[in-house]
């Protein structure tokens, strides 16, 4: 007998196929190795049986919340849904609006949905967006669920959910991103960044320390000295620090840097590597997300970066939505045309 775990709902995890398994869906917590975790990553796949619907593997929102973890990781996901939105040509039943929310959803969170709406007669008109953060994929095939609570879920009528979905290794019922091998790197990249502005909030980049060891004239000299320290904190200057050991000891009076004393967290060699690991996983130019090279001779020739980048990713992901996206249709709903750096209105 399976013992249940103490304050806490059992829940069984199962594939599409039915199947029981031990695996529990995977979010966002403590660094933990992908082999060898206690979360077992490589094993998340199965989804959860919640109710009517199954829960995704992956948490959306905590897929939401990460698309901020960093500049790098956002702009590479809105570069890959812009050059989509360019090059998609609107139909009568998907307007272009529909179609950049519903691929920015599905290049986020792995996952986009589009709604058929119909008269009164029952005839399909248009296709509408629907957020796929609150989705869910009915344990009965054809059925979809909008879930914002567990109190009022929202049931779709059969038939009228078109889901595409990033392909996964693991389970045929939800879309994964491919990028989720960066967000550790994408994480501590937020960590090194929040770390340096806590080291300057607190106040740790004081300016130096005057020490001072001979005997002074008068005690009102050494007072005028600390108050004119002192007045050096307003309007967030550097923060002196003044120190009288009268004694007359070798090198009476020292100026003291703090700055030697700064924190050894090797911030930009972080902020570097990190950096390279997101947009490595996106496989994004970094010449089209707005980045300074680091050396004289640049990243190379913009225009062939973006026409590499358009032949071997964006071609793909319009073939992959447009083919998805009609044949659950039944019609040509998603059309494109061929991306170009030079586009004039008479090519149009």
């Amino acid at each position: 007998m399976r013992k249940r775990k103490p304050a806490q709902p059992q829940r069984t995890p199962v594939t599409q196929t039915g199947q029981q398994s031990n695996v529990q869906a995977f979010s966002f917590g403590e660094p933990e190795p992908v082999i060898g975790g206690r979360s077992a990553l490589m094993e998340y796949a199965e989804c959860v049986q919640s109710g009517e619907w199954y829960e995704p593997p992956v948490s959306l929102a905590a897929l939401a919340r990460l698309l901020r973890v960093g500049a790098h990781h956002e702009s590479a996901l809105r570069c890959k849904v812009n050059i989509l939105a360019s090059t998609f040509i609107p139909t009568p039943w998907l307007s272009a609006a529909d179609f950049k929310a519903m691929a920015f959803n599905f290049c986020v969170l792995g996952n986009g949905y589009l709604e058929w709406r119909e008269n009164q007669l029952g005839d399909k008109l248009v296709l509408r967006h629907a957020l796929a953060k609150y989705m869910r994929v009915g344990i009965d095939p054809g059925r979809f669920f909008f879930v914002t609570d567990l109190q009022s879920p929202h049931e779709f009528k059969a038939g009228s959910i078109l889901h595409l979905r990033e392909p996964d290794l693991h389970q045929e019922i939800y879309g994964v991103p491919g990028y989720l091998g960066a967000m550790q790197s994408a994480q501590l990249n937020e960590s090194a960044t929040l770390f340096r502005r806590r080291y300057y909030n607190n106040g740790s980049h004081a300016g130096f320390i005057l020490y001072a060891t001979d005997p002074a004239q008068s005690q009102g000299d050494i007072d005028a000295l600390r108050k004119q320290l002192t007045q050096t904190k307003n309007g967030g200057n550097f923060r002196n620090v003044f120190f009288y050991a009268p004694g007359g000891k070798k090198d009476g009076l020292q100026l003291i840097p703090i700055s030697e004393v700064a924190a050894k967290d090797d911030f930009l060699n972080i902020k570097n590597s990190s950096r390279d690991d997101v947009l490595a996983a996106h496989r994004v130019p970094p010449q089209l997300i707005g980045m300074l090279p680091n050396n004289t001779g640049g990243f190379g020739d913009v225009e062939k970066a973006a026409m590499v980048f358009a032949r071997n990713e964006i071609t793909t992901l319009q073939s992959d939505i447009a083919g998805s996206i009609n044949a659950q249709a039944g019609r040509e709903v998603v059309r494109f045309k061929p991306y170009q750096l030079n586009e004039s209105p008479a090519a149009e």
